[in-house]
Formats: C-alpha cells, sequence, structure tokens
C-alpha cells in the first residue's frame, strides 16, 4: 500500500455536500468493477469488522443494490442505493438510503456522483455527496461515516492491491 496516493475528505456545509477523492494503484477498469460488481462488492463495502452482505443488486440505470453491513453479531444494517445514471468506468451516480429489511427507504437518502479517472496506471475516484438537508449531513458524519468510510476505502485499498 502506498501512502503517497491521494486520499481527502471534506464536508461543505454551505453545499450539504461530502467530498471524497481517493486514489488507487490499480487500472480503471479493476477500479470500476469493485464499485459496481457484487461479487467485489462485497469483500469491501463495510469497515471491518462489520461484511456487506448483498441481497440483490443490478447495476443498471432504474436498478438498485440492496445490501446490510453485518456486525460480528449478526446485527443488519439495510441500505438500499438505486441506480440514477451510468456512463461506464468514467460515472455513476446513486440515491444512497437507509432501509428496513423489507426494502422500503428511509427518506430522503443522498445523492452520490461518482468519477473515475486513470493516470499512468493510478485511478482516481471523486465522490461528492449531496444531501438535502444540513441536519441529515450532520447526523451522517456524527454517525461515523468518515471514519467508516476511510476504513471501507482502506480496505478496497488491499483489496485491490491483491487483485492486481
Amino acid at each position: 500500500m502506498k501512502n503517497n496516493l491521494l486520499f481527502d475528505f471534506t464536508v461543505d456545509k454551505t453545499t450539504k455536500t461530502v467530498y471524497v477523492n481517493k486514489e488507487f494503484t490499480a487500472d480503471i477498469s479493476l477500479v470500476w468493477d469493485a464499485f459496481t460488481k457484487q461479487e467485489i462488492l462485497d469483500q469491501w463495502w463495510a469497515p471491518k469488522p462489520w461484511a456487506s452482505r448483498t441481497k440483490t443488486m443490478n447495476f443498471e440505470v432504474g436498478g438498485k443494490r440492496f445490501y446490510a453491513m453485518v456486525s460480528p453479531e449478526g446485527e443488519e444494517h439495510w441500505s438500499l442505493q438505486k441506480y440514477t445514471s451510468i456512463s461506464p468506468k468514467s460515472n455513476f451516480k446513486m440515491l444512497n438510503a437507509f432501509a428496513d429489511k423489507e426494502e422500503h427507504p428511509d427518506l430522503p437518502g443522498s445523492d452520490w456522483d461518482l468519477n473515475f479517472s486513470e493516470k499512468d496506471g493510478i485511478t482516481k475516484v471523486s465522490i461528492s455527496i449531496y444531501n438535502d438537508s444540513l441536519d441529515r449531513m450532520e447526523k451522517m458524519i456524527e454517525m461515523g461515516f468518515k471514519e467508516g468510510f476511510t476504513a471501507t476505502l482502506g480496505s478496497l485499498e488491499t483489496l485491490l492491491a491483491g487483485l492486481s
């Protein structure tokens, strides 16, 4: 794992948006697959020791991913991601919301815009997460989103090193 790769996490309260930029030592196809294929997502999309378990996923515009983050004790926190736009290997957008185990979303969620670019074997992922309300964004941060997502992206970095 290289320590000189870009990682920044910025909270902009005026726009109710969280910005995350992260570089990976992997080609763009592999990083794209890691964000868009269930079998890879479930290997990293949860801060350890939690695990990600996808119940359904259909990566296409209008499709969705319904998954749970599962604690070692079996506690489940469900989320629903609805894909609203896909430009293969460069961008996708989704609505992300917590949900109950019956797939009923706890709205409003947040709008995620993920951009992928590659230069010299380094793939950069730029994520903006827009929230309808400042209260929702602040609650997300208070619940440990920064620490959890940072750890999760670290897991992806480790996984990609093994897959490259």
